[in-house]
C-alpha cells in the first residue's frame, strides 16, 4: 500500500510541477505584453471547459479542464485583410474559411485599435512570443541548480563499493563463483565494503581513478594500502592477480578489434569496486548541463520522424521502447511514480531525480515550443521576423509600407500542424501506457 502511495505522490508532483510550468511559460508571455499596452482578454492554464476564473481588471485569469497547455488571448492577434481584399465564407472553400474566421474571432477582440499585437513594432512582438520559453529556460536553470548545488550528482569515490569474492576473466561466461575459484586478492586481503582508500605504495588517493591505474599497473606486486574505515586508519597488503578485461575508451565503451571481436587486456585487479555518493558541484556546472539538455532535446526533435516511427514499431509491434526517445506526459509521470516509489533510494536522491525531472522537462518544452510553426511561438516569431524583413527592405528600396504579415492565412497549416502534433501525443499516450519506458 505504501508503494502505491509513494507512486501516486510521483504523478502528483509531476502533474503539479507541470502546470506550474505552463503557468510560468505564459506569464513570460502576459507581462510583456501587459508592459508593452497589448489589451489582454484571457489567462487561462489548460484547454476545453472553464473550472475556476476570475476576472481582474480587464483580465480573466482561469484554469481549465484539460491540463495540457495554456495561453492568453491578446487583442488582435491576426491582422484585419487588407482594403480591397474579398471576405472569403465557406462557398469558396474550406481553408478559406478558416482563414476568414480566425481574421474575424481576432477582429472581436479588438477593443482599442493602438492596444492590438499586430500594431506593435516587430521587437516588442518577438520579445512576447519569446517570454514563454524563456520562463521555461529559466525555470531549467533554477531547477537544476538545485539539483547540482543543493543535492549533487552520483559521483564516484574512494570509497569501496563491492568486493568480489572471486575474480573471474572477462571472456568468462560465468557471472558467479564456484567454490573451487580462488579468492579474489581484495577479499584475501582484508578490504571491506565501506573501507575509503587513504593512499597506496604512499602515495595519497585522491579519485578512484587514480587508485585503479596504480592497482592495473602492479600485477603481482604487493601494494601498502591505508584505509579508512569506521574513522581509523588500517594498513593492509593486497597483491592485485593479472586477470583479463575488456579495453574501454575514453568514452568507457568497449573497443572492437579488426574482426568485430572486443579487445581484452591483462592487467592487475583486485576485484573491488568504487562506491558513488552524492557531491555538489559548482554553479559553473549548471549552464553547461542546461546546454547539454538542450541539445539532447533539439536533437530528438531533429530526428522526431524516425524516433515516432520506432515508437509505433515499439507499441504495436515486439520491438523495445527507446530509453533515449520522446515520452508523453503519461510516460513522464509512470518515471516519476517509479522513482519515488524505489525505497531502496534514499528520499534526498529521489526528491532530487523528480526535480531533475522537472526540470528536463521544461528544457523539453522551451525547445518544443521555438519550433518556427504555426500556432507554436517559434512560428509567430517566424512571422514577425519575416514582417520586418520585408519592411526593410520596402524601406531601403524607397518602397510603400506592405503592413503587418498576414498570419491568418496560416491558419491551414497551424490545422495541419495541430493535427498531426494531436496524433503524435495519442501515439506517445498509448505507447507509454502498452510499452512505457521504465526504470525498473
Amino acid at each position: 500500500m505504501e508503494t502505491v502511495l509513494l507512486y501516486v505522490l510521483g504523478i502528483v508532483v509531476v502533474v503539479v510541477g507541470l502546470a506550474v510550468s505552463i503557468a510560468l511559460h505564459e506569464l513570460g508571455h502576459l507581462i510583456p505584453a501587459k508592459a508593452f499596452g497589448v489589451r489582454v482578454g484571457q489567462y487561462m492554464i489548460g484547454f476545453g471547459p472553464t473550472l475556476w476564473s476570475r476576472r481582474r481588471g480587464e483580465t480573466e485569469y482561469g484554469v481549465k479542464a484539460i491540463p495540457l497547455g495554456g495561453y492568453i488571448s491578446m487583442s488582435g492577434m491576426y491582422p484585419p485583410a487588407r482594403q480591397g481584399g474579398k471576405a472569403r465564407t465557406a462557398s469558396t472553400g474550406f481553408f478559406q474559411t478558416l482563414v476568414q474566421d480566425a481574421r474575424e474571432t481576432s477582429a472581436t477582440t479588438v477593443i482599442e485599435e493602438e492596444r492590438t499585437f499586430y500594431q506593435l513594432p516587430v521587437w516588442k512582438r518577438i520579445i512576447i512570443m519569446l517570454g514563454g520559453p524563456f520562463m521555461n529556460l529559466l525555470l531549467a536553470i533554477v531547477l537544476f541548480a538545485i539539483v547540482l548545488c543543493g543535492f549533487g550528482v552520483q559521483q564516484v569515490s574512494t570509497t569501496i563499493g563491492t568486493v568480489s569474492e572471486c575474480v573471474l576473466p572477462a571472456t568468462s561466461e560465468r557471472q558467479e563463483c564456484s567454490p573451487s575459484d580462488e579468492e579474489a586478492p581484495g577479499a584475501a586481503a582484508g578490504l571491506l565494503p565501506g573501507d575509503t582508500i587513504v593512499s597506496i605504495d604512499g602515495t595519497p588517493i585522491e579519485t578512484w581513478e587514480q587508485s585503479s591505474a596504480i592497482i592495473r599497473e602492479s600485477p603481482g606486486v604487493p601494494l601498502a594500502m591505508v584505509v579508512e574505515r569506521d574513522g581509523t586508519d588500517v594498513e593492509i597488503t593486497a597483491i592485485p592477480r593479472l586477470t583479463e578485461r575488456y579495453v574501454y575508451d575514453d568514452d568507457n565503451v568497449p573497443v572492437e578489434g579488426s574482426d568485430g571481436e572486443l579487445l581484452t587486456e591483462d592487467v592487475g585487479m583486485l576485484g573491488i569496486t568504487a562506491a558513488y555518493e552524492l557531491t555538489r558541484q559548482p554553479i559553473t556546472a549548471v549552464l553547461p548541463t542546461v546546454g547539454e539538455n538542450i541539445a539532447s532535446v533539439t536533437n530528438v526533435i531533429l530526428h522526431l520522424p524516425e524516433r515516432i516511427i520506432d515508437v509505433a514499431e515499439a507499441a504495436f509491434g515486439p520491438e523495445e521502447r527507446d530509453p533515449n526517445g520522446p515520452i508523453s506526459v503519461v510516460g513522464v509521470g509512470r518515471i516519476a511514480g517509479e522513482i519515488t516509489s524505489i525505497d531502496t533510494i534514499p528520499v534526498v536522491e529521489r526528491a532530487s531525480y523528480l526535480i531533475g525531472l522537472l526540470a528536463s522537462v521544461n528544457v523539453a518544452l522551451m525547445v518544443f515550443n521555438l519550433i518556427p510553426l504555426m500556432p507554436l511561438d517559434g512560428g509567430h516569431v517566424v512571422g514577425a521576423l519575416w514582417e520586418g524583413i520585408r519592411r526593410w527592405f520596402a524601406k531601403l528600396f524607397k518602397r510603400p509600407d506592405p503592413g503587418p504579415v498576414d498570419t491568418a492565412r496560416l491558419i491551414p497549416l497551424t490545422l495541419v500542424v495541430v493535427i498531426i502534433l494531436g496524433g503524435m501525443s495519442a501515439l506517445l499516450i498509448y505507447a507509454d501506457i502498452v510499452k512505457p519506458v521504465t526504470l525498473l
